[in-house]
């Protein structure tokens, strides 16, 4: 197991205008509240908490009829991909608090950019119900959220948001466990560029154990660093319901554990998003304390150290 103590930073992104409803700004509040930071320095580590990211609207980027508020969201990827280097570059943990998941294309740049600079390929483990391989041209709501992959892996150029030239994560290096809603044009993109798809089915028939294996395996032999992005409806929402896109026959809480276990096993990630929590869908906080138990198991502490609550 790696025990050993990490320099974590919590870096909060209230954003929630990629997602096409309101709610998930306040994530990184209900995470804290659910008590992350305390948490994480009780099994050893130093967390320092930077605040909440809170740019003014990038006024040269243009209006886009299908990339919703991309002023906005155009801005928090700027500042979170320089947060996030920052971090990185100092030897931290960035660990991000979200807010909807169009924050990626900032958190996953940053670290593509802090890994070019070691000479070491970025993979990203991708936690998610969906594949957000979309770009404007073929998303059906214009919902950023639903973009990011696309954006980072350099298929999704739709405004100069991040500099030309910018380091990208190769798609064949980007591995997508849990998914179960991908639309028909992302399906293609998805086999056309070789991203790792473990659908459920593939859950249910190899075992998260040996999908994981294989992807720990990859990156080790790569020398590579390693991102994980969970958003919350990777969960089933039997046992994370506070997630605006729900999407049924998601992952268990034990393979949620497991796959947190291994990776933390493994010692080879470096950073982590937290993604999609919206508390106003939430059931008494029940979904930020299970995403805070997870964030646990990734940073040491396993099943049976989980105090025991009460019904």
């Amino acid at each position: 197991m790696n025990t050993q103590p990490t320099s974590i930073t919590l870096i909060g992104v209230p954003l929630e205008e990629g997602s096409g409803r309101r709610g998930a700004a306040m994530g990184p509040t209900a995470l804290r509240i659910a008590g992350v930071a305390t948490t994480l320095a009780e099994l050893g580590h130093h967390v320092t908490d930077s605040g909440d990211l809170h740019p003014e609207p990038a006024t040269d980027l243009p209006e886009h009829p299908q990339a919703h508020h991309l002023k906005t969201v155009g801005a928090f990827t700027r500042a979170l991909e320089k947060r996030v280097h920052d971090v990185a570059a100092e030897g931290g943990f960035p660990l991000i608090l979200g807010g909807d998941h169009s924050l990626s294309m900032g958190s996953v740049s940053g670290m593509a950019r802090h890994a070019a600079s070691l000479g070491r390929p970025l993979f990203v483990l991708w936690l998610d119900a969906h594949s957000d391989f979309n770009s404007p041209a073929t998303s059906p709501s214009g919902n950023i959220h639903g973009m990011p992959v696309a954006f980072f892996c350099g298929e999704a150029e739709f405004a100069d948001i991040l500099p030309k030239g910018r380091p990208l994560v190769d798609p064949r290096h980007v591995y997508q466990v849990g998914i179960r809603s991908v639309d028909p044009h992302e399906r293609e993109m998805i086999r056309k560029h070789g991203v790792n798809v473990f659908d459920m089915r593939s859950i249910d028939e190899q075992g998260v154990a040996a999908i994981m294996r294989d992807i720990l395996t990859t990156v080790i032999n790569a020398d590579g660093l390693l991102h994980v992005s969970f958003d919350v409806d990777f969960l089933d929402p039997e046992f994370a319901p506070g997630v605006g896109t729900t999407v049924p026959g998601g992952a268990t809480f034990r393979e949620a554990h497991l796959v947190m276990e291994m990776l933390s096993d493994s010692g080879l990630v470096s950073s982590l998003d937290l993604v999609e929590l919206n508390p106003f869908l939430d059931d008494r906080g029940k979904s930020a304390r299970v995403l805070v138990e997870l964030t646990a198991s990734l940073f040491g502490r396993r099943i049976f150290d989980r105090p025991t609550r009460a019904a």
